[in-house]
């Protein structure tokens, strides 16, 4: 093998090497937003501590004293909890399927989807997060598929039944 053979051998290796690291250090630049799933997955543990604990808001500036809650004008039903509002959305709703879970919330443009995870084994197939009349998500797993559809009743998001 001559010299110049084994020069341009060694060029084209050092520039293959080059272009594979500059592709993966923009992939890590890019992290999770190319192949991610929108919101981030998360845990069943740490939905489950979402769902259960209100969002923290803003201190009360008003020297009215508390009265009684009024988040809920009726009780959420099964497969659900109530959240506390926050100071800039409505009435917070976890809903929760064997296919995956989702928080709603009501505003003034209408419902939309806070988050939503897929249960072990399911993963989303589709999400319409609004803010609109209805929002809806779809847990896709191998022997099932749950879609999960959300719309304000009042001021509380409520889980409807697909048009």
């Amino acid at each position: 093998m001559s010299r110049r053979s084994i020069l341009v051998a060694t060029g084209w290796v050092a520039t293959a090497a080059v272009a594979t690291l500059i592709g993966l250090g923009a992939i890590r630049l890019v992290g999770e937003s190319i192949t991610g799933t929108p919101g981030g997955v998360r845990s069943e543990a740490e939905i489950e501590r979402a769902l259960a604990s209100p969002e923290p808001g803003p201190a009360a500036t008003s020297a009215t004293p508390p009265g009684p809650d009024t988040t809920s004008a009726t009780p959420p039903g099964p497969g659900t909890t109530s959240l506390a509002p926050t100071a800039s959305s409505g009435v917070r709703r976890g809903f929760a399927t064997d296919g995956g879970t989702a928080v709603a919330e009501c505003g003034a443009g209408g419902v939309r989807l806070v988050s939503w995870a897929p249960a072990q084994g399911y993963r989303v197939r589709d999400v319409d997060r609004g803010p609109d009349d209805d929002v809806e998500v779809t847990f896709e797993g191998s022997a099932r598929e749950y879609e999960l559809k959300v719309r304000c009743i009042g001021s509380e998001p409520v889980a409807v039944a697909d048009d």
